[in-house]
């Protein structure tokens, strides 16, 4: 790092606070205001928000770090998501528009009642603003201090530091990030993470770009790729053409399975995650929040996919035998950028780590503010009183993220434990919104037990460590199979929820399908959403992002016959999407015993 890199990276912050805190005003007004924008966010700024979230400092180095152990196919641990982000489009945006919450949260007391449910809200809202946030903080905040060890920037100024220097710079631009999102808000958040996606997006293709450059081409890349490895490093899916496992893949049968088949429906995300349905609830109204959810997905897997595995198949060529392949990505930053590009680029990655940082800060708060102090604390607090406690809890939730970097290690190891501690409440998460009989003793048993089953799992001490398989699928299957015995048995225990909670939940939401049928004759309304039609919307929408995302990566690495197969499919897909979306659903004006919903 020269004086020009460093002079960019300066200006990036300046301009990153001076953003922040002109926003100030417009956050300042009320609990609305300052967690969900006022409900006014545009699709376009919302959905790029939701990518900025995922774009974090990390994910370069988790994404070297899985091409080179389990090739390209281990991307299936955060690919499988697409399936759930899918869903989310057609069937849960609008709804969660529809229910007017501040967070996921709050939701709890509006589909269900009394004490279980109060116990429910305030368990999720210490869950997911405390140990699950602040493990997503403090990995972030690891990756940052990988970054700031392989470029040397204490060095470059000519100082030798030790690990907690590192660590404690990191934790200063955090504090940094605090100052503007703790006085704005989500508008200084999500204003900041549209310039800060596009900035990361931009250093992630240069650096693919002037790699693959100094290897001569893509064309002289795959084979120096398939000759430096003994797995098959580049198959998207590890099936071979007669559609047998492929025994020299990176990840192993049970692991693909549990990615494809489990992880996108029993993950606490199945309905959206806190962050998204922040922007979804800011969104300007249901249709906004649909086409944002939309734009996510095409900016999440369909364009930053392949320059991060480009750069981690490059690495791999560059730095064989790297005993810490995650460093991959800033050694070639460091050992290929000119003066001037690498500060871009290096700005570049302290975009990537603000804007998440900023949205986990922002996220746990609303928490602590909404779920905990105004439920339980002040429920007559001003909305002056409000905005402070969200700005104090800010300070707090970034505190306890920069403690948990202290025990970070390395990426990929937390993050799969983020995704054992969140697995198996996802089923319930989705059955809530159509099928009355989910109550908040179900729930909440879902939530603690695949809380605690996830985190033994993931120990290495103890009898855990003996009993517990090490394949990642089997443990997935375990953490789902487990919890959902529990809830099962807890809901079939106890009484469902009251009618006049359902009709109430109903009235407001308006979910579609069969589980909802009493509700609908009780309370004379038709449901605003026809599931039938969303589902088959889901499954022609998921052969596009993945048709898409694989043809992209069939054409740019020289398999034309993976590219081919996955663009026809694409197109099938999309044929049958704009048929779906031409339908129109048809609704009665009074639901009676005997109706039926239409869709023509």
């Amino acid at each position: 790092m020269q004086l020009l890199d460093w002079l960019i990276v300066g200006l990036y912050l300046v301009f990153a606070m001076g953003l922040g805190l002109y926003l100030t005003r417009r956050g300042s007004r009320s609990l609305v205001d300052f967690f969900v924008s006022g409900r006014s966010l545009p699709w376009w700024l919302a959905g790029t928000s939701m990518a900025a979230t995922t774009f974090s400092i990390d994910t370069p180095l988790y994404i070297a770090g899985v091409v080179s152990t389990r090739g390209i196919a281990g991307n299936w641990e955060w690919w499988s998501f697409g399936i759930s982000h899918i869903i989310l489009i057609y069937i849960f945006s609008r709804l969660w528009r529809r229910s007017e919450i501040v967070t996921d949260a709050q939701l709890l007391e509006t589909r269900y009642s009394g004490q279980t449910a109060a116990i429910l809200r305030a368990t999720k809202a210490f869950l997911f603003a405390v140990p699950i946030n602040c493990i997503g903080i403090g990995y972030a905040m690891l990756a940052m201090v990988k970054v700031v060890d392989a470029l040397q920037l204490w060095q470059s100024l000519g100082i030798e530091p030790g690990e907690n220097i590192k660590l404690f710079s990191v934790i200063g631009v955090s504090l940094f990030v605090l100052i503007y999102s703790g006085f704005s808000g989500l508008w200084g958040v999500v204003a900041t993470d549209f310039f800060q996606f596009f900035l990361a997006l931009f250093g992630a293709i240069v650096v693919a770009v002037v790699a693959v450059n100094h290897v001569g081409g893509i064309h002289e890349l795959i084979p120096m790729v398939q000759q430096r490895t003994d797995i098959d490093i580049l198959a998207f899916i590890p099936i071979t053409d007669n559609f047998q496992w492929n025994d020299v893949a990176g990840i192993t049968g049970t692991t693909f399975a549990a990615y494809l088949l489990v992880q996108w429906w029993s993950f606490r995300r199945s309905d959206g995650g806190g962050e998204f349905i922040q922007r979804l609830a800011a969104a300007k109204d249901e249709a906004e929040a649909e086409k944002a959810s939309w734009f996510f997905n095409l900016l999440h897997y369909i364009i930053r996919t392949w320059p991060w595995v480009v750069v981690a198949l490059v690495a791999v060529v560059m730095y064989p035998g790297m005993e810490d392949p995650e460093l991959g990505y800033p050694k070639l930053m460091l050992d290929f950028l000119p003066m001037g590009m690498l500060g871009l680029v290096v700005a570049s990655l302290v975009a990537a780590f603000m804007s998440t940082v900023s949205t986990s800060i922002n996220w746990g708060a609303s928490y602590l503010t909404n779920d905990l102090y105004l439920r339980f604390f002040r429920p007559d607090a001003t909305d002056g009183e409000l905005v402070l406690m969200g700005r104090v809890a800010s300070v707090l939730v970034t505190i306890l993220g920069a403690i948990a970097a202290f025990f970070a290690q390395d990426v990929a190891t937390v993050f799969r434990l983020v995704i054992a501690i969140g697995t198996g409440p996802g089923l319930v998460l989705m059955l809530r919104w159509f099928w009355w009989r989910i109550n908040a003793a179900a729930e909440l048993a879902a939530m603690v037990c695949g809380f605690i089953v996830g985190a033994i799992t993931s120990s290495s001490y103890g009898p855990a460590a003996l009993l517990i398989p090490e394949d990642f699928g089997l443990r997935l299957m375990i953490i789902s199979g487990i919890t959902a015995i529990v809830w099962i048995t807890v809901m079939l225990v106890t009484p469902p929820e009251s009618d006049a909670t359902l009709d109430a939940f109903y009235r407001q939401v308006r979910p579609g399908g069969p589980g909802w049928r009493r509700q609908q004759i009780r309370t004379g309304l038709y449901p605003e959403q026809s599931l039938g039609l969303d589902v088959l919307k889901v499954i022609a929408a998921t052969f596009v992002l993945f048709g898409v995302m694989f043809a992209t990566g069939g054409f740019l690495l020289l398999q034309p016959l993976t590219g081919w197969v996955w663009l026809v499919l694409a197109v099938l897909g999309g044929v049958a999407l704009r048929s779906l979306n031409r339908r129109q659903v048809i609704p009665m004006p009074r639901p009676g015993k005997d109706d039926d919903i239409v869709d023509s």
